[in-house]
């Protein structure tokens, strides 16, 4: 074998070596459906719905407000609170060491983020549960920054939205953790009574204490598509009950079919069939939008029942002027409002 057959070998390999160097990490992102390998860029212009198979991937918190929100005018709420370790609490590793960690992989204080901004032109008030966060789990800093975020759109008597990601309360906060479904819950049946709406939109997944307070209180309970929601695991309902459950049971459209949900809507035609509900809503005068077809989504009228609520311990609201709409704002229990 000549000198030149024993460096061209040697050329290609390291050709092949520089070009897969210059292709940079995280460029890509498999389906978890259809197993498409997709092209980062791309599918973020697609707002991570799956080209291939239409699959909604999850969004993190703050691209789901990116994309929902109007650019312009944006006010993040709440956004100095931090969690504290109150309890010292400790399992296979201190839950100060679990959220120093989620904290540095997601760039967030907690699992909530709130903004006050707009929705075409319509005022609104928009929460987002970071699922990456520990789970989204609900502890005292999330129920503290949804109960600021309904105050506002209580006392701007402008609507509320939330999304919905989240795998329930946080066993690390113990009974704080508990204590807000029934904070959060209270602070709803407020804008209840005030008649300022409030739209909550279950993403994938949606379980536990979260879906058994503020994700299923909405007056409309909207859903993505094939969103997993439920309260707990069907392996442990299935122990419990002793039955072999139906496939699928726990998807948004088992769930509309059989009335949990009140309108499962594409992550497209999101913000257009939003907008058009709250502008209905509150009696704005409608932005005509051709891109939806408003028969596309299947509809059940929510079925509206008054609720009496027992006070909150260690929760109290001033109440509403109904003639002038006057508020002030909710006063949370001393541990999650020095979160």
């Amino acid at each position: 074998m000549s000198w030149l057959d024993k460096i061209v070998p040697s050329m290609g390999r390291i050709q092949r070596k520089d070009r897969r160097a210059s292709v940079p990490d995280g460029l890509w992102r498999k389906c978890p459906k259809c197993e498409a390998v997709l092209y980062l860029p791309e599918l973020e212009k697609h707002n991570s719905v799956c080209p291939k198979c239409d699959h909604h991937l999850r969004l993190t918190a703050r691209k789901r407000l990116d994309w929902f929100l109007d650019k312009a005018g944006r006010e993040e709420i709440a956004a100095e609170i931090e969690p504290v370790d109150r309890l010292k609490f400790r399992d296979s590793k201190k839950y100060k060491d679990r959220l120093t960690a989620a904290q540095k992989d997601t760039g967030e204080k907690d699992a909530l983020v709130a903004m006050r901004g707009e929705l075409d032109g319509l005022p609104v008030v928009a929460v987002a549960f970071e699922f990456t966060f520990m789970g989204g789990s609900m502890g005292a800093v999330v129920g503290e920054k949804f109960i600021r975020a309904a105050t506002l759109a209580l006392n701007e008597n402008i609507p509320l939205v939330c999304f919905a990601a989240s795998g329930g309360a946080r066993m690390q906060e113990a009974l704080f953790s508990l204590m807000q479904m029934a904070k959060t819950s209270a602070a709803l049946e407020k804008l209840k009574q005030a008649g300022v709406p409030y739209i909550s939109v279950l993403t994938d997944p949606v379980f536990g204490g979260v879906s058994a307070s503020l994700a299923m209180l909405g007056d409309l309970n909207i859903a993505e598509p094939n969103a997993l929601i439920g309260f707990a695991g069907p392996r442990v309902i299935e122990q419990t009950v002793r039955e072999t459950l139906p496939e699928g049971f726990q998807r948004s459209e088992f769930l509309l079919e059989h009335g949990t949900v009140d309108m499962i809507v594409h992550r497209h035609e999101m913000r257009a069939r939003v907008g058009s509900v709250l502008r209905k809503l509150t009696h704005h005068e409608a932005t005509p939008d051709t891109s939806i077809n408003p028969d596309d989504a299947d509809v059940v009228e929510p079925i509206v029942e008054e609720a009496n609520l027992a006070d909150t311990a260690n929760v109290t609201f001033d109440k509403v002027d109904e003639t002038k709409k006057d508020t002030t704002s909710v006063k949370s229990d001393d541990h999650s409002r020095n979160a």
